[in-house]
């Protein structure tokens, strides 16, 4: 193998592993040797990556918790025609993957921003730049679903777009532990009923 896609080839399954202990234990919680003895890795191994957990951490953001929340809330909605009906799909298929993950703890993104929050801004300003990748494609989708007439012409999109975020944010975080298949249905019950709100009212 190419000492290049070698080199690729582990420092993605060190980002794998650090981003479950990350994600499990929190990254304070997580040590350069939690990591070393879950990697089965040298500390030379490791520096020869990254120079510090920090990096290693924000190439995490960069590489994978980027493209976790790409391909499951943002990806799904690109390009579909009526945009309230493909974000209900994303929405409800998302949080059945939570609902029957054993090993769920939340949603990543606003787990790690909670736990930055106040205490590392420069990661935080890497996490907030993937919060507003999922904004403005969602606004640029509520847009184009005003356009084609699926959405009223008065709904401000950039509020619909922050209401679903925070929202999304919110439920996953009472999924944690508690009776997540009831807590998704009725979720979603009344997001359903938020995006009739804004759908133009068809006289008979």
């Amino acid at each position: 193998m190419d000492k290049n896609l070698k080199r690729m080839a582990t420092m993605h399954r060190m980002q794998v592993a650090g981003l479950e202990l990350f994600y499990t234990q929190g990254y304070y919680n997580t040590s350069i040797d939690d990591i070393l003895k879950k990697l089965d890795l040298s500390k030379g191994a490791f520096y020869y990556h990254f120079q510090s957990k920090e990096e290693f951490f924000i190439s995490i953001v960069q590489n994978l918790v980027f493209r976790k929340v790409y391909s499951l809330l943002i990806e799904p909605i690109e390009g579909e025609a009526n945009p309230l009906h493909a974000i209900e799909n994303c929405l409800d298929d998302a949080l059945q993957t939570a609902e029957h993950n054993e090993m769920d703890f939340g949603f990543v993104l606003a787990n790690f921003m909670a736990e930055f929050n106040g205490r590392n801004d420069k990661i935080v300003q890497y996490l907030r730049d993937i919060c507003k990748v999922w904004e403005v494609n969602l606004v640029s989708s509520l847009q184009r679903g005003k356009t084609d007439g699926f959405i009223e012409r008065h709904v401000d999109s950039e509020g619909v777009a922050n209401y679903i975020i925070a929202s999304y944010f919110g439920i996953r975080t009472l999924m944690v532990g508690a009776n997540a298949r009831m807590l998704r249905y009725n979720y979603m019950q009344q997001t359903r009923n938020y995006f009739r709100s804004l759908s133009p009212v068809v006289v008979a």
